[in-house]
């Protein structure tokens, strides 16, 4: 009944829609304003902190549902907030490649951490690659910024879909965006262990593929829903708003169960996933003016 009350506090898509109609994003965060989101986007003075701000309420989210759960329950969370501690890390790598927030505190983890009491004291990507090789994570491969970013990335893919169950296909498809995304529109090579665990999500044959075609097509269902239609690597953007809509519908099915266990818990966890990352998506397509683009209208 709390995850579910979690969940029905969301703006949800409708919510998303009149956030992203702005026209500014002043605008936006007095739509907020009555929304979970309040607590943490009321003194956002930008758009890239007011983003932050939405991921961190749904990780102060995640901690609320962690504390109600026992604690086999609350460990069955971290592999799905191992998103946070990959921000955490990525925050401190110098040109990592990806979005984050310079000179931003990290995210506070809590109970959900994997290794961050460990990762947190490193002040350089060999010695991160070393506080990583030595935890769950495992060795990314390599101590560039790109491997360390895609060797957690995989591995949490790794870790949720040995851990939970009834995220696994959501797991191997997001395994199957990033392997593509990385092989055939980056042209890089996986470092080993990186390609390691990618075998072990998609099929040797899969990884093995020369062309993106080969790839799609030697997947196993389990991940190959996620690149369905997608016919060039050029558009992958597309598959990555449909595996969001996935997780959505598949969140959704979960917690109209409504049974006492995990996997309605694991639903409400992708749909507040879900929101938060419509949200963000609203707030950047209000900052533009409130013309919501081709992606957020895909998820939406």
């Amino acid at each position: 009944m709390r995850a579910k009350a979690l969940v029905g506090r969301c703006p949800g898509a409708d919510g998303a829609r009149q956030i992203a109609r702005g026209p500014t994003l002043d605008d936006a965060l007095q739509r907020l304003a009555t929304t979970p989101y309040a607590r943490h986007t009321r003194t956002a003075a930008d758009l890239r902190h007011a983003q932050r701000a939405v991921s961190a309420t749904l990780l102060w989210h995640l901690r609320v549902l962690a504390g109600w759960l026992p604690r086999s329950g609350a460990r069955l969370l971290v592999p799905l907030a191992a998103g946070f501690e990959i921000a955490n890390v990525a925050s401190r790598l110098p040109a990592a490649g990806v979005r984050h927030a310079q000179a931003a505190q990290p995210y506070r983890l809590g109970a959900l951490e994997t290794a961050w009491r460990h990762l947190e004291p490193a002040r350089t990507p060999a010695e991160t690659r070393a506080a990583l090789a030595a935890s769950p994570w495992g060795d990314p491969g390599g101590d560039t910024p790109w491997a360390l970013i895609t060797g957690m990335r995989m591995a949490a893919a790794r870790r949720t879909a040995l851990a939970v169950q009834p995220a696994r296909r959501w797991a191997r498809g997001r395994a199957a965006l990033l392997a593509a995304r990385e092989l055939f529109v980056h042209h890089r090579s996986l470092p080993e262990p990186v390609l390691h665990d990618a075998a072990r999500l998609l099929g040797r044959r899969a990884t093995a593929a020369a062309t993106y075609q080969e790839f799609c097509e030697r997947l196993p269902s389990s991940a190959a829903w996620a690149l369905h239609d997608i016919g060039e690597p050029g558009e992958l953007w597309r598959a990555e708003a449909r595996w969001w809509r996935t997780v959505d519908a598949d969140g959704a099915a979960l917690v109209r169960e409504g049974r006492y266990g995990p996997r309605v818990v694991v639903g409400a966890v992708a749909r507040l996933s879900v929101d938060a990352w419509r949200v963000r998506a609203a707030l950047e397509s209000a900052a533009r003016g409130g013309r919501p683009g081709d992606v957020f209208d895909a998820v939406v």
